[in-house]
């Protein structure tokens, strides 16, 4: 169990295999890199899906993504969460597609008869959103009130019986999957073995190491099954491995390190895939981030929605954002420095660093200027209070 590499150069492989290190070049193909971008519903600045390709790809555009969603390219389905995979994953969603048809449960009990209303008008009319569905039971509440038709919808959705075409203004449209799914893509449900092996081989590719619970997260009774596979693929030489503080960690054999580490700053969402660990990120990059949004607002420490900072491979701050769209300025309420960072002034570095990044995020959130309003850092503060003059 030799390690190969230093813990800095783990960093770096890591950000190296989530595509930071070197510019991707479709939606496509930073999806299969990821294995999957989250999706996420808040848009007090442009959306999580958007932002996580968008740090991975120059010049990226939300129509992009829908394209390749219309292309066939990659399609929406559940992964730990809501999520776009690559299509070429399809078949390892029929494995929860079987268990719900078996009687598993999403989220609400199935009501059979509303589903087969709502296949039957979908059927006969094409693509539909929930709005196209009547509600006939008052007014609508929180999402725990979806109307029958919406549960429905989303029982198909998860079934697999329908999927999901494109979005309008953030809303699904839903049509049978045999309209949407291209020919030729393989439908041959993965037995336990071949789910498992995708797991892994899935997450060694993404995020460089991992251990069983790590590449079994979120997924319940999976871990003792992805331990012993791993310790197979690792007696059969397909696996190497190292331990850190008594945890054993594997990687695929052939893993190199060939992108250099450029001077440049990331503005990370709180639903990337590099964040999402929160332990392994605590672990690796010492830096104990969690999203507050779900924090009551006294509570908050960074704020509503702060994007994490990274400079080189360290993880120097996070900043909270909001997009003021009807002005075109993006806002900086809170840049929050981590301790020990700067302490004897601006690093210029950091700074141009820092400026560039900026400067895209808010072109990409249609603003045309940004503005700091509170900082940490004295230094930071003045530098920018004379810029913004």
């Amino acid at each position: 169990m030799s390690n190969p590499f230093s813990p800095r150069e783990w960093l770096q492989l890591t950000m190296q295999q989530q595509g930071l290190l070197q510019p991707q070049t479709s939606v496509a193909e930073t999806i299969s890199r990821l294995s999957y971008v989250q999706i996420d519903s808040i848009n007090v600045v442009e959306r999580a899906h958007h932002h996580v390709l968008h740090s991975r790809m120059p010049g990226y555009q939300p129509k992009m993504l829908d394209s390749a969603l219309a292309k066939g390219e990659i399609f929406e389905y559940w992964f730990h969460a809501a999520a776009y995979l690559p299509i070429a994953d399809y078949r390892f969603s029929l494995q929860r597609k079987q268990q719900l048809q078996n009687g598993g449960k999403h989220w609400f009990e199935p009501d059979d008869k509303v589903m087969q209303e709502v296949r039957a008008r979908i059927l006969a009319e094409g693509p539909l959103k929930a709005s196209d569905f009547e509600h006939s039971e008052g007014k609508n509440g929180a999402w725990w009130d979806w109307k029958p038709a919406k549960k429905a919808l989303e029982q198909l959705f998860m079934r697999g019986e329908l999927m999901v075409g494109r979005r309008e203004k953030f809303q699904k449209v839903y049509d049978l999957t045999a309209r949407v799914l291209p020919q030729g893509i393989n439908t041959e449900a993965p037995t336990e073995a071949e789910f498992i092996r995708y797991l892994i081989d899935r997450y060694l590719y993404a995020h460089a190491f991992g251990t069983a619970a790590q590449i079994a997260y979120l997924r319940k009774g999976l871990k003792s099954a992805v331990a012993q596979e791993l310790a197979e693929m690792h007696s059969q030489g397909l696996l190497a491995s190292f331990k850190v503080a008594g945890q054993s960690y594997f990687y695929h054999s052939a893993l190199q390190l060939n992108a250099p580490l450029p001077n440049k700053v990331w503005l990370l969402n709180p639903f990337d895939n590099l964040l999402i660990q929160r332990q392994r990120l605590k672990q690796w990059f010492d830096f104990d981030y969690q999203i507050e949004v779900y924090v009551p607002a006294e509570k908050r420490r960074y704020g509503y929605y702060s994007l994490a900072i990274l400079w080189r491979d360290t993880f120097v701050g996070r900043v909270d954002v909001k997009a003021d769209r009807q002005t075109g300025i993006l806002l900086l309420q809170q840049l929050t420095l981590e301790e020990g960072v700067m302490v004897n002034g601006l690093d210029e570095d950091f700074c141009a660093a820092f400026d560039i990044a900026i400067k895209e995020y808010a072109r990409f959130n249609s603003c045309d200027r940004w503005k700091l309003v509170k900082a940490n850092h004295k230094g930071l503060k003045q530098k920018y209070a004379r810029q913004q003059k």
